[in-house]
């Protein structure tokens, strides 16, 4: 499957090393607070790509993912798979979802977005940013370790880099392993940890 052009992988570099840790498929009652305090030891920021059902169903961690100052972007409203699903099915999914998530940052679930999909929010007015990364933690993935997870980052991360964790059950014991040793890592670095924002993509 092709991609279309105007999709966001990684930021450039700027003068100050930055890097953007994202986590996607929340807000969860027990596990988006797990991330938010160990954001807030490192005095770090992040980007959430929620799924709308996630916060009817928890608006109060929602709102302190906005209140602490972290970013929120829009992953549809039932965790859509972009290529198994038509195109205006999947454009009022989000539509749906962007009634309680007022961002114009996307992230398809998956990884799976089809070109009419992704043109249509690109062309949009105002265009939604569709961000996707460079770094994937695999988190998700029951079959490898914590260790593993940890080095999926720690081997590629740089500055510029957009890395994907989950802050949902499946994703648990790897991600509860690996955040807290990634935000030292980059810590020791000096890379600062950024939420995405808009204007500047």
């Amino acid at each position: 499957m092709l991609f279309p052009r105007g999709l966001t992988w990684k930021i450039p570099k700027a003068a100050r090393p930055a890097v953007y840790l994202t986590f996607d498929d929340g807000p969860h009652p027990t596990i988006t607070p797990f991330v938010l305090d160990r954001l807030q030891q490192y005095d770090a920021k992040a980007t959430f790509f929620c799924i709308g059902k996630n916060v009817v169903a928890h608006p109060e961690i929602y709102k302190r993912i906005l209140d602490e100052g972290h970013a929120t972007g829009n992953h549809t409203h039932n965790h859509k798979n972009g290529w198994k699903t038509d195109t205006e099915e999947y454009i009022r999914n989000i539509i749906e979802a962007a009634k309680y998530i007022d961002s114009k940052l996307f992230r398809p679930p998956y990884g799976r977005i089809k070109y009419p999909q992704a043109k249509f929010l690109l062309q949009a007015n105002p265009p939604w940013k569709i961000i996707m990364w460079d770094v994937l933690s695999e988190d998700y993935d029951q079959q490898i370790t914590p260790e593993q997870c940890l080095k999926n980052v720690l081997m590629h991360i740089e500055p510029g880099s957009i890395v994907v964790f989950h802050d949902s059950e499946k994703a648990w014991d790897r991600m509860s392993y690996a955040l807290p040793r990634v935000l030292q890592y980059c810590k020791e670095k000096g890379y600062l940890i950024e939420s995405l924002n808009i204007e500047h993509l």
